[in-house]
């Protein structure tokens, strides 16, 4: 209890994020992923992702330093939120 799942960063999720957010949209989602250049630059995570809307009780965030890292985030969250990508 209150262990955070681990994210598998050699899963290849970040070659298939398009494709994710197109099936979101489809579901009524609105989503995006973005890379913020001044938290590179500090060494915090840059990579932000974003949904809301559609089966979504409420908007959620998932933040990465790599793609990879925060598509797996997102989708664990996803997941918790009853959306099996």
């Amino acid at each position: 209890m209150g262990r955070r799942p681990k994210v598998d960063l050699d899963s290849g999720v970040e070659d298939a994020t398009l494709l994710i957010l197109e099936w979101l949209g489809e579901q009524g989602v609105g989503a995006m992923i973005r890379v913020d250049a001044e938290r590179m630059r500090e060494g915090r995570p840059a990579w932000t992702f974003a949904a809301g809307g559609g089966p979504l009780s409420e908007g959620m965030r998932a933040d990465g330093s790599s793609v990879a890292e925060c598509m797996g985030r997102a989708l664990l969250k996803l997941r918790q939120a009853g959306l099996i990508v």
